[in-house]
């Protein structure tokens, strides 16, 4: 019996940790099928990402697209709903797996809930840059149209006072078209500043996403992967694309913004398959560095999705007095979050 009770005694430690081997097992999968997964993954996010992207910047010429129909509420609240999820459902609980993993130091990674840290600090970091990026173009764009307003009245001086009550009149006039203009440069600076944050942060997270399925050797792994970012990658890109839609930006930028969008992913995989044959997704330096900035890019998501995309839009004076575009917006948000969260069952 004491034979028997000293066995367990000293193999009880290694059952309890027996799931974390902190080994690589490339010798377990097969390579070659993966790599023809990953290819397969470059061809199908591209496709996927940038028919999303495009969709929305095709409104000038297909008008259900348009900024301005109810339509576009609805299904930028899909879109948001499927960034929310990402963030939440996807991404999180993958940087809390890396960053609490037991191949990790217990002090301090075990005594310090750094997944939580890292992702309330990348929301504060961008909600930072937003209010700051925002600033920036209200002063600049403050400073234009005083340049301008100096520039027509120094016109008018020099007409003489013979047109007076005419001047009169055309500065009444530019006064309240001066009112307008402003109001509306300030919600195209708003929304370019949104477009541009957002696209941060998308870039952040796509490329540790496609590190992490190019390095990865199983395509068991690979398979579910490819379909949940073929999937997600198309209604990111129609969300961000709505938004560079309504930013009016010229065709050269957005086509710039898209394209980048697009790439992105398959970059990641690409360096993700350079790496494999040293990588090891076991590794203590593998895991902090993968689960800070998962945490870093939830972070970034779930505050432009909740900030930019759904507050923007719910508080918008048209779609708060329209209640059909309100149940509307609702519905497909959670559809949305719905349809990302299932995903999340097979990756």
């Amino acid at each position: 019996m004491l034979k028997i009770i000293s066995v367990l005694i000293l193999l009880f430690p290694t059952m309890v940790f027996g799931d974390c081997t902190c080994e690589s097992k490339d010798t377990e999968h097969n390579k070659e099928a993966a790599l023809k997964y990953k290819l397969g993954s470059i061809a199908s996010i591209l496709v996927a990402g940038a028919f999303g992207v495009s969709l929305p910047l095709l409104g000038k010429k297909i008008p259900t697209l348009r900024p301005e129909n109810d339509i576009f509420f609805m299904i930028k609240a899909f879109a948001a709903g499927v960034i929310l999820a990402t963030g939440f459902i996807h991404i999180l609980p993958d940087a809390f797996d890396n960053l609490t993993s037991p191949c990790l130091k217990e002090n301090p990674w075990g005594k310090f809930p750094f997944t939580g840290f890292v992702a309330m600090l990348s929301a504060i970091g961008t909600l930072m840059v937003d209010s700051l990026a925002t600033g920036y173009y209200q002063r600049s764009n403050i400073k234009s149209n005083q340049v301008t307003v100096h520039e027509l009245e120094t016109g008018d001086h020099v007409h003489g006072h013979a047109a007076d009550h005419v001047h009169g009149h055309t500065h009444a006039t530019q006064s309240h078209a001066h009112g307008s203009e402003e109001l509306m440069s300030s919600e195209l600076i708003r929304h370019r500043v949104i477009s541009q944050v957002l696209e941060l942060g998308i870039l952040v997270h796509s490329v540790i996403i496609g590190i992490s399925l190019g390095a990865s050797q199983s395509p068991e792994t690979i398979k579910p992967l490819m379909v949940a970012l073929s999937f997600h990658q198309f209604f990111e890109g129609m969300g961000l694309g709505g938004c560079i839609s309504q930013a009016k930006f010229k065709s050269r930028s957005a086509a710039i913004m898209a394209a980048f969008f697009s790439l992105t992913t398959q970059s990641g995989i690409a360096i993700g398959i350079g790496i494999s044959t040293v990588y090891n997704e076991s590794s203590p330096t593998a895991l902090i560095v993968e689960g800070t900035f998962n945490a870093a890019a939830a972070g970034i998501l779930i505050y432009m999705a909740l900030v930019d995309l759904l507050a923007a839009d719910f508080m918008n004076p048209r779609l708060q007095s329209n209640l059909r575009i309100q149940l509307g917006a609702y519905i497909s948000l959670l559809l949305g979050t719905g349809c990302m969260s299932v995903i999340a069952k097979w990756a």
